[in-house]
């Protein structure tokens, strides 16, 4: 289905636009506009690991043994449902999301010394290499085309940067995947994505990305024991 009428009446986006309509407003119109088949991949997208439906799922696997904290729980269950989506993009959306967050973190767990088994989310060929292998590059050059991008905004010294220059690899790769879907849901779905982009930069100033990042840092190092 095509959605030319919705997405030609929709404000045009780049990374510092000043959005007109709130993430509710925006969110209504586009819910209005999708078929049925379109919104269950929209509602996907919409989807947050603190969402109670991943609680319900977490308390059915009560007993399965892990090594990961709950919210690394929460993230693998959201990640599982989105790569199992029937929609092309939103799977793919959620796969390079799901590569572009372990490796990061990888990268942190190696330069800080902390377990990286503990931290790497999901199962699968990228995220054995990550848990085991030595390499610079995790051995996964010939895997992810995007891993050196990757790697390079682990290099970024200044934290604020580095999360906006992974929202900007994550723009790219959006403006990739839909550059010939005139039209279709693909655009709508990547139209929401970089809308959330631009209203949690709206919110997020320097002083809190280095608080996250900083709570980050403190949550990973907190399985680590000292000799």
């Amino acid at each position: 289905m095509l959605y030319h009428c919705l997405l030609v009446g929709l404000q045009e986006l780049s990374m510092d636009t000043k959005q007109r309509l709130t993430p509710e407003q925006l969110e209504t119109e586009i819910r209005e506009s999708l078929s049925p088949a379109d919104l269950k991949s929209f509602d996907m997208l919409c989807r947050k690991p603190s969402d109670e439906h991943f609680t319900e799922l977490l308390a059915e696997r009560d007993d399965e043994p892990t090594v990961l904290r709950e919210e690394d729980l929460r993230a693998q269950l959201l990640y599982q449902e989105g790569m199992r989506s029937n929609n092309a993009f939103v799977r793919d959306w959620f796969a390079f999301n799901l590569n572009l967050n372990n490796i990061l973190a990888a990268v942190i767990c190696r330069k800080h010394g902390f377990d990286i088994r503990k931290n790497i989310v999901g199962e699968g060929e990228v995220q054995d290499a990550l848990r085991h292998s030595t390499a610079k590059d995790f051995g996964l050059s010939a895997t992810l085309p995007e891993i050196d991008d990757i790697l390079r905004l682990s290099e970024v010294e200044d934290l604020y940067e580095r999360e906006k220059k992974t929202d900007a690899l994550r723009w790219t790769w959006i403006e990739e995947k839909t550059l010939f879907r005139y039209f279709e849901a693909e655009n709508v779905f990547a139209y929401w994505l970089q809308a959330q982009m631009l209203h949690r930069w709206d919110i997020l100033n320097r002083d809190e990305g280095e608080r996250i990042f900083r709570a980050l840092i403190a949550d990973m190092k907190r399985d680590v024991k000292f000799k």
